[in-house]
């Protein structure tokens, strides 16, 4: 419509580009079970960053997720420098800094201003000194041009518009021995099939081999998602 200018999720004019970015995903992930407006409405009257940390993290996720086992698995090491890209509220990001210890470094890169502060906080009150939130951007997460031990990912690769020259780009920011981790739902719930929210794991390992990683792990324990570990190719 001539002079419609979009509104944000909670009905701000106008919207930042981080905004439109996602309220766009949402328009084109709703497919008939909600509209906009409705789903902007029921994010304002809740709290638009309390709503998206409680659909991220919401009621039950500990038990299928197993984030001390993925942690675990990851055997990552005091000191390392890790890449929490898609961190959201920073559900991953605490156990992440957990991990590194006060040494290390956790650069946690969302598209989202709202849920960066939000993790600011959250880490300042948990004592984690050693994370570091990145306004990211849809194309590039905006990593500091250092040795990354760990770029990690979880329920964030089916939003990529194009992840083979996403992580192409990203092997700029790995170390010789750095690794890629994704985790993400693999469709086989009916709510991801029918809302998009999920990823083919054979179009991920062939994507990412076409960016340059090779398959070197796989986890079979997290339910309704794939779990894979990749090195960049020939390192």
């Amino acid at each position: 419509m001539k002079g419609h200018r979009q509104t944000d999720l909670c009905g701000r004019v106008p919207a930042l580009p981080e905004e439109r970015f996602l309220l766009n995903r949402i328009h084109k992930r709703a497919r008939g079970l909600f509209t906009a407006a409705a789903l902007s409405l029921l994010l304002c009257t809740t709290g638009c960053t309390s709503l998206k940390v409680l659909s991220y993290e919401g009621p039950g996720r500990d038990r299928w997720q197993q984030p001390e086992e993925v942690i675990r698995v990851l055997d990552i090491q005091p000191g390392d420098v890790v890449a929490d890209i898609g961190s959201g509220g920073g559900y991953f990001s605490l156990h992440l800094a957990e991990a590194v210890g006060p040494e290390g470094t956790v650069y946690a890169a969302d598209i989202d201003p709202a849920m960066n502060r939000y993790l600011e906080r959250r880490a300042r009150r948990a004592g984690h000194d050693n994370i570091k939130t990145i306004l990211a951007d849809p194309d590039d997460p905006n990593l500091p041009e250092t040795g990354v031990d760990l770029i990690f990912m979880s329920n964030t690769y089916h939003y990529l518009d194009d992840p083979t020259a996403y992580f192409s780009d990203l092997q700029r920011t790995l170390g010789p021995s750095g690794r890629l981790a994704i985790i993400d739902f693999d469709g086989t719930k009916w709510r991801h099939r029918v809302t998009g929210h999920f990823s083919r794991r054979d179009e991920v390992l062939k994507e990412l081999q076409t960016a340059g990683y090779e398959l070197v792990e796989e986890f079979h324990f997290t339910d309704r998602q794939y779990f894979l570990v990749f090195s960049q190719s020939g390192s």
